[in-house]
């Protein structure tokens, strides 16, 4: 199946990355988001991305305001999804708001549509009776800056038909991703079955006062080459996500991610610093201490 109509619903940091992704690689897209100042974020973010296009992939202005200036975005859910042949939903990382979209997509979808989720930790089989099309939904989960790490970790859940499967890997390399096929379902996927530990345990020692975030950051980076620490990357992903998945972990009793959701809540979100989106998270943006020549001496 060709998926020439696309609609991205959520449009915040990652949704917006991936709508702007598929219509630079000349796709139709629509992107949906719950009201018009949601919108009017997305539109500001994908001012953004025009840059780092430009910057990163030397886009020229042309082929970066082509990308832009052919989506179309709705508030309207069922005007948003009415020739859609594949919907990439990327709402909040919260099983009832995914839920409850996932019930008004079911009926307002053609059924020719495909459904993809961006969820990073969650499993297709949670979702996948909702849809009122388990044949025809599966994963399909994007790293940040889509544009340079372009990762694209398609999973499939029992009853996912193949055929469908295998056109979401094929479309997945056909907006420019690294496809990887993921055959059985696994929390974290790959990627995260690799970054959310690391991830965990840096937020950790920083919440235990074992070390300050810099330092950490400095530990992982002259040890190994990486160009940049956990907290590095944490504000690159954005803080509200590990806050989330704190959250969600406190919740069901994890004393530990109960107190760094309470840390990240307090030292920051509610200080409105989100990571690189706002200027500010564990550093200050631009020009980050770790970027500094003289950060790991």
């Amino acid at each position: 199946m060709e998926f020439n109509n696309v609609t991205v619903a959520g449009s915040g940091v990652l949704g917006s990355q991936i709508a702007f992704q598929v219509s630079y690689k000349g796709f139709n897209v629509t992107v949906y988001d719950i009201n018009d100042e949601a919108v009017s974020a997305a539109k500001t973010r994908m001012e953004k991305w025009q840059q780092r296009y430009k910057e990163d992939l030397k886009a020229t202005d042309a082929e970066v305001k082509e990308a832009l200036n052919s989506m179309h975005f709705s508030t309207d859910l069922k005007e948003a999804v009415a020739d859609a042949d594949l919907v990439i939903e990327a709402v909040p990382e919260k099983e009832a708001i995914k839920l409850d979209f996932y019930q008004k997509l079911a009926e307002f979808a053609p059924e020719k549509t495909i459904f993809a989720s961006n969820s990073s930790t969650m499993l297709p089989s949670q979702f996948a009776e909702t849809t009122g099309r388990p044949d025809q939904f599966l994963m399909l989960h994007f790293a940040n800056e889509i544009w340079k790490n372009n990762t694209a970790e398609i999973m499939k859940h029992a009853g996912t038909d193949m055929t469908v499967f295998d056109d979401v890997v094929a479309f997945a390399k056909q907006i420019g991703m690294v496809a990887l096929p993921i055959y059985k379902e696994q929390t974290g996927y790959i990627l995260n079955s690799l970054l959310v530990p690391f991830l965990d345990a840096a937020q950790n020692l920083l919440v235990n006062d074992v070390a300050d975030a810099e330092t950490i950051d400095k530990t992982w980076m002259v040890a190994t080459g990486a160009p940049r620490g956990p907290f590095a990357t944490l504000d690159v992903i954005g803080i509200r996500t590990p806050y989330n998945l704190a959250a969600a972990k406190a919740e069901a009793g994890d004393e530990k991610a109960e107190r760094v959701a309470s840390f990240l809540k307090e030292t920051y979100l509610d200080q409105e610093k989100f990571g690189i989106e706002s200027g500010e998270g564990f550093y200050k943006y631009p020009d980050p201490a770790f970027e500094d020549p003289d950060f790991l001496k």
